[in-house]
């Protein structure tokens, strides 16, 4: 299948030919790649390096120690301080326990030693803020953070007394008490599986980081993850049985020779995964992976299910202890699957740390009504359709979807021009800065692929074999040097990476034959989301100035199967107020109803309809954002 706009249309080599010229809206018709410079500079030191330079100032100029602290924790206000205190190893969590009375372990903060000036400090200790985000902290017996950590800047002294190395050496005590117990129990449950068992553990866990988002995962000064050229587990920089993947080189070990940490990380991983899929490791993100941190995840999210749930409650963990754990994560699990009729669930991100937490929902209100109402009524006017509620426009497009088919407005189907008319009426009613949905051009040939169980074509379509359209509002082109030329980039920018998005997620619908298990491909999403502070690590994010966000997934059935993750509603904010739970539920009900378009669509060519997407290439959001480009086309080479 080749790119939609072209298919049927034109020779191999024409569509060749278009291939080497630059897709990007403000150089349609100049060749790929020749551009002797960036058209967009960004600052190498944009987001994350900035907010450290700036947490490292606040940090710093803070009264106090506690408030020092505080500062470094929440990295400024942008995360929340328990899952920073989650990644310190023992010794420093058991520094800032003594100095602060700050534990992740109890609800209240203690109230900290108070330091007397006068009386020469028996250690010098230090406080600094690595350039990961970690709150890093010089304890008795290590040298200095300079020699051994990447740090944002210089370090903070902080003064210990001979009270003070006391009670650290009783905290180390204890701490140390706890660790050899968990790692003798972590060991205990491994054992008792049968070795086939084991290795079919490990594979579920490979599995789990190839297909997952990134991780970064701690055991002491050990790091896992799955994250760019940092991988020390397979992801995109190792291959599936690499030896230097911590996981692989499992596999035909002994148990007896797996050090200490890669236990406890075969055990916390597979409980998380017991409790709910392969989503739950990026809730571990950030953190220190032990036995007692998963516990802490575990418990929090059965309160949070049980306060949600009529019935009788997840009975807590009897004990500490791995088989108690694993009990508690299986019930999860299956309360989970019930809950997921009944109420919302969707997850936070953090950008800062790529953290994401599991939340349920709460009932609609009126602010969520009032987003609804007003999008409903903008379709109502555009669309041949009418309603005040998502649910009574879907059910008057169930009632007669032809028109979806047939041209309509500016559009050669009715579909584009509700998907375009949605998105348009979404970025003014969520006061967004753009909005967006992408999906598939070609049901058609979908549906034909999978009359014939052609899984390996599926595999090889390319990423404009799918759509996103964007719409930025009115005012977007103020973060953009007030260019329209760069607000349709930036658009079209955005637009492909939904595209690859689309391309990403499809194949983890198929069965798993050879030729889909070595495509490259995540889990496709079902739960929505809402992030906070996205303008950090990812470089788009970072151009884009992509800063709150809404991504709200729908699956969608065709020809039987259903396909997860298949389209999107996405709302975006440059600067201002964060998105909240309302804007959330109001945007899935949204996406709800594309979901119900696409598969009213999906329904009309499995009837005999030839419904493809074409709007939405680089050349429409140029004409749309820019000037009117719709008579553009590509020129070949003589």
């Amino acid at each position: 299948m080749t790119a939609s706009i072209e298919r049927n249309q034109a020779s191999r080599r024409e569509v060749n030919a278009r291939r080497r010229f630059s897709r990007r809206p403000s150089r349609l018709g100049t060749a790929a790649g020749a551009a002797r410079r960036p058209d967009y500079l960004v600052d190498a030191e944009a987001g994350f390096p900035e907010l450290l330079r700036r947490t490292w100032r606040e940090a710093a100029a803070a009264p106090d120690l506690r408030g020092t602290v505080d500062t470094l924790l929440t990295l400024a206000g942008h995360v929340p301080a328990d899952v920073q205190l989650r990644a310190l190893d023992t010794a420093e969590e058991a520094a800032l326990t003594v100095l602060c009375g700050i534990s992740w372990r109890t609800a209240e903060p203690a109230a900290g030693r108070v330091y007397d000036d006068a009386e020469p400090p028996a250690f010098l200790g230090e406080l600094g803020l690595t350039s990961s985000g970690r709150l890093a902290i010089r304890v008795p017996g290590q040298g200095p953070l300079a020699g051994r950590e990447q740090l944002v800047d210089g370090v903070l002294r902080v003064p210990w007394s001979a009270a003070d190395l006391q009670a650290y050496q009783d905290e180390l005590r204890r701490a140390a008490e706890r660790a050899a117990r968990s790692v003798a129990d972590c060991r205990s449950w491994l054992a008792e599986l049968a070795e086939p068992d084991r290795r079919e553990l490990l594979e579920l866990l490979l599995e789990a980081a190839r297909r997952t988002a990134p991780f970064v995962l701690y055991q002491e000064g050990k790091q896992y993850t799955n994250f760019r050229n940092l991988n020390t587990i397979t992801g995109k920089t190792l291959w599936p049985g690499h030896p230097d993947c911590a996981l692989s080189s499992l596999h035909r070990l002994p148990l007896e020779l797996w050090s200490d940490n890669d236990v406890v990380l075969v055990v916390c991983l597979t409980l998380l995964i017991r409790s709910a899929g392969f989503g739950r490791i990026e809730e571990a993100n950030g953190t220190q992976l032990t036995v007692d941190h998963v516990g802490y995840l575990l418990e929090r999210t059965r309160q949070k299910y049980n306060e949600a749930h009529s019935g009788p409650p997840v009975p807590p963990a009897g004990s500490a202890a791995v088989a108690a754990l694993n009990e508690l994560a299986v019930a999860l699990q299956a309360r989970r699957v019930e809950l997921l009729s009944s109420v919302q669930l969707y997850r936070t991100i953090h950008g800062a740390l790529m953290h994401k937490i599991e939340g349920v929902a709460g009932p609609v209100t009126e602010a969520g009504r009032r987003r609804e109402a007003a999008i409903c009524a903008r379709l109502s006017e555009q669309l041949p359709i009418a309603g005040g509620s998502f649910g009574q426009l879907a059910a008057e497009l169930a009632a007669a979807p032809g028109w979806l088919g047939e041209p309509h407005g500016e559009f050669d189907t009715g579909y584009e021009s509700l998907v375009h008319a949605t998105v348009a009426a979404a970025t003014e009613a969520f006061e967004a800065d753009f909005a967006m949905s992408r999906g598939m051009r070609s049901l058609p040939s979908l549906i034909r692929a999978l009359q014939e169980e052609s899984w390996a074509e599926i595999t090889r379509w390319e990423i404009t074999d799918f759509f996103c359209c964007v719409v930025p509002s009115p005012q977007a082109a103020r973060f953009f040097d007030d260019s329209p030329a760069h607000l349709a980039d930036k658009a079209w920018a955005m637009s492909s990476r939904m595209q690859y998005n689309s391309w990403h997620f499809l194949a983890g619908n198929l069965p798993g034959v050879p030729e889909v298990l070595a495509r490259d491909y995540f889990v496709p999403p079902t739960l929505p989301d809402i992030a906070y502070f996205s303008d950090q690590h990812h470089h788009g994010h970072v151009a884009a100035r992509v800063r709150y966000s809404i991504r709200s997934p729908q699956s969608v059935e065709v020809f039987g199967r259903r396909f997860n993750g298949f389209l999107d509603l996405r709302l975006l904010r440059c600067e201002g107020q964060p998105f909240d739970e309302q804007d959330l539920l109001a945007a899935h009900r949204c996406s709800g109803f594309l979901g119900r378009a696409a598969s009213l669509v999906a329904e009309l060519v499995g009837a005999g309809a030839e419904i493809e997407v074409r709007s939405f290439d680089s050349a429409w959001h140029w004409s749309q954002i820019a000037g009117d480009q719709s008579e553009y086309e590509l020129p070949l080479p003589s």
